[in-house]
């Protein structure tokens, strides 16, 4: 069975490495023969590694994709549920392993609904404190967000429809 092994985390700062190695061990111990793909610094619209995972994926490339947790592969719940729902349909093996997770049975799928839902619930009470430190802070006569760096200062190209509309509105 040939199996991608996919790894995510959000920022540069961030290690793959234990993800890494409990992924190939768990593939080694399964006799897989499997393809390790990787992800950094991916923003929520921007997940070329994963997209084109998808895409090898659609193409029958692999049998099944194996990941650690279910919130290194989707960000939301309808993401989560939309890509694994159509894996399944394809017949393409879905396998989590620290939710430990049985994809192909009724109480599996009840399970991965669950995972899903509370996948998302610990997104939302994580954007909820940002938001309310975020306020405090600001409160606090602090600014928040990121430091301003040299993409900063670069000049942006302006979007076809933005300089229609300032032609317009000149």
């Amino acid at each position: 069975m040939k199996i991608a092994l996919y790894a995510r985390v959000s920022t540069q700062g961030q290690n793959l490495d234990n993800q890494k190695l409990e992924l190939v061990e768990y593939a080694k111990r399964q006799g897989w023969n499997y393809q390790y793909f990787e992800e950094k610094e991916s923003t929520r619209k921007t997940r070329p590694v994963k997209y084109n995972l998808l895409q090898e994926l659609r193409k029958g490339k692999f049998d099944g994709v194996c990941i650690v947790k279910l919130d290194r592969w989707a960000r939301s719940t309808i993401e989560l549920t939309t890509e694994v729902q159509e894996l399944f349909d394809k017949n393409i093996k879905f396998i989590s392993l620290r939710d430990n997770i049985d994809f192909s049975t009724a109480s599996g799928r009840l399970q991965f609904a669950m995972f899903a839902a509370m996948a998302q619930f610990e997104r939302d009470v994580t954007r909820e404190r940002v938001l309310s430190g975020l306020k405090r802070a600001e409160l606090e006569g602090r600014k928040g967000g990121r430091p301003k760096g040299k993409k900063d200062s670069t000049p942006r190209r302006k979007s076809g429809y933005y300089m229609r509309w300032e032609r317009k509105k000149n």
